[in-house]
C-alpha cells in the first residue's frame, strides 16, 4: 500500500498534466492544435525562468517574493539604457550602451538584487518572507523612479529576437528557457554547491556542523534567483518591445505554484527541477486553457489559488506518509 502510494505521490504532477490537457482538448477544438502549442510554451518560458530560481530558494527552506517587481526592475534597466544611455551632468558626459551591455546591467541588477536578499537574511537573520516581501516593494519602487512611472519602448529587431524570434523552428523564449533548466539541473545533480543546498535544506545545522558555508550558499542562490528573474525580464520587455512599470505583478505566485506542484517541499530539502518544468507547464496549460474557454480573469484567479491550495495539501498528505 505504501509502494503504490509513493509510486502515485511520484507521477501525481504527470497523471495531473495528462487528465488537464484530455479535459481541455474535449472542452475546446483550439486547444490541441500546433499554434496553440507553441503559444503555450513561449508563455510558460518566463514562468520557467523565475521557477527554477524559486526551486533552487524553496530547497534551502526559502521563499523569493521579490522575483515579479525584479523582473520589472531589470526589464526597465535594460530598456533604458538601450535607449537612452546615462547622462551625467555634473561634467555633461553621456555613456551609451551597447545590446550587450545593457543586457548584461539588467543580469547583474537581478543578481545584485538577489544578493542583497541573501545577505539580509543571512548577516542580519530577518526571515526570507519579510526580507524578500520588503524587496518586493523595494524593486517596484526603484522601476517607478526609473522609467517615472511611464513605458520605455522601440528597441529594435535585434532586442526583439529575444522575446519574438525563432530558432531552428522552435522559439528562442523556449530555447533561453530550456537552457536555464539544463543548467540547474547540472547545478543540482552534479555540483557540490547542489548538494550544499539540499542539504541546507534538509536540516541547516547539520550541514553548518558539516563544515558547508550556509550564508554563502544561501546569497549565492538568492543571487541566481534574482539573476533568473532578470532573465524572464528580459524575455518580457522584448516580446513587448516595451519595459512596463507595472511588469511582473503577481509573477511570484505563477513560480511558487510551479514549484509545489512540481513537488518540491516548503520545508525545504526535496524536490528537482524538472519536478518543477512539469508544474510550470502544468500552471501555463491551466491558464492558456480558460483563455480558451473565455473564463473570467477574476475565476481565473480563484481556480489559480485553489490549484495552489490543493498542491500544498497533498504535499503536506506525502510527507506525513513518508
Amino acid at each position: 500500500m505504501t509502494l503504490n502510494r509513493q509510486h502515485f505521490a511520484k507521477f501525481q504532477s504527470l497523471i495531473a498534466l495528462v487528465v488537464l490537457c484530455i479535459v481541455l482538448s474535449c472542452l475546446s477544438d483550439k486547444f490541441l492544435t500546433v499554434d496553440n502549442g507553441w503559444n503555450v510554451m513561449r508563455q510558460i518560458s518566463v514562468n520557467i525562468c523565475i521557477a527554477v530560481g524559486m526551486t533552487l530558494v524553496v530547497l534551502t527552506s526559502g521563499i523569493d517574493l521579490s522575483v515579479g517587481s525584479v523582473l520589472a526592475l531589470c526589464g526597465a534597466i535594460t530598456a533604458g539604457l538601450m535607449k537612452n544611455g546615462i547622462e551625467v551632468h555634473s561634467s555633461n558626459l553621456y555613456i551609451g550602451f551597447t545590446l550587450l551591455g545593457a543586457i548584461l546591467a539588467g543580469l547583474f541588477t537581478g543578481a545584485g538584487v538577489g544578493a542583497f536578499n541573501g545577505f539580509a537574511i543571512t548577516r542580519f537573520k530577518v526571515p526570507p518572507f519579510v526580507a524578500t516581501l520588503a524587496m518586493l516593494t523595494i524593486a517596484r519602487g526603484l522601476t517607478l523612479l526609473w522609467t517615472q512611472g511611464f513605458p520605455i519602448s522601440v528597441f529594435g529587431e535585434k532586442f526583439g529576437y529575444i522575446g519574438t524570434g525563432w530558432f531552428l523552428g522552435i522559439p528562442v523564449p523556449v530555447w533561453i528557457s530550456a537552457i536555464v533548466v539544463l543548467t540547474a539541473v547540472v547545478i543540482t545533480m552534479k555540483t557540490p554547491l547542489g548538494r550544499y543546498i539540499y542539504a541546507i535544506g534538509g536540516n541547516e545545522n547539520a550541514a553548518k556542523l558539516s563544515g558547508i558555508n550556509v550564508s554563502k550558499v544561501k546569497i549565492i542562490v538568492y543571487s541566481m534567483a534574482g539573476a533568473l528573474a532578470a532573465v524572464g525580464g528580459l524575455i518580457v520587455t522584448s516580446r513587448l518591445d516595451s519595459a512596463q512599470p507595472n511588469a511582473g505583478i503577481s509573477y511570484e505566485l505563477d513560480a511558487i505554484a510551479a514549484v509545489v506542484i512540481g513537488g518540491t517541499s516548503l520545508s525545504g530539502g526535496k524536490g528537482t527541477i524538472w519536478g518543477t518544468v512539469l508544474g510550470a507547464v502544468i500552471i501555463g496549460v491551466l491558464n492558456n486553457g480558460l483563455v480558451l474557454l473565455n473564463v473570467s480573469p477574476f475565476w481565473q484567479q480563484v481556480v489559480k489559488g485553489g490549484v495552489i491550495l490543493l498542491a500544498v495539501i497533498i504535499d503536506k498528505a506525502n510527507s506525513k506518509s513518508e
